[in-house]
C-alpha cells in the first residue's frame, strides 16, 4: 500500500527533531566539534554553554520528536533561535 502523503511530512519532522536531539546529546560526547561555532556567541563560557546548549537540543528535538509535544518543541525551537541571536549579537557588540 502506498504511503499517504499527509504523514510523510510528520515522518520527516521526526525524523528532524530526533536529528536535532542526537546533535544535542553529541555536544556532551564530542563536545570539540561544537567549539568553533559556540565560542563565537558564547565567548566568556563556551563549555557551559556547550552543556546548556547540548540539553536544549536534546529537549527540544525529542519534543520535536513526537508527535504529541510537537507543537511545545517548535514554540521551543523558535525560542532557543532568538536566545541564540540574542547572544551573538551580543557577543560582537562586546
Amino acid at each position: 500500500m502506498a504511503e499517504s502523503t499527509s504523514t510523510r511530512p510528520s515522518k520527516l519532522v521526526t525524523i528532524a527533531g530526533a536529528g536535532l536531539a542526537a546533535t544535542g546529546l553529541a555536544h556532551f560526547v564530542a563536545p570539540d566539534l561544537f567549539r568553533g561555532i559556540t565560542a563565537p556567541a558564547f565567548p566568556t563560557n563556551t563549555d557551559q554553554a556547550l552543556q546548556v546548549n547540548g540539553a536544549i537540543e536534546t529537549a527540544v528535538g525529542t519534543a520535536i520528536a513526537v508527535p504529541r509535544t510537537r507543537r511545545a518543541g517548535m514554540i521551543g525551537l523558535g525560542v532557543y533561535g532568538a536566545y541564540l541571536a540574542a547572544n551573538m549579537a551580543k557577543a560582537q557588540l562586546s
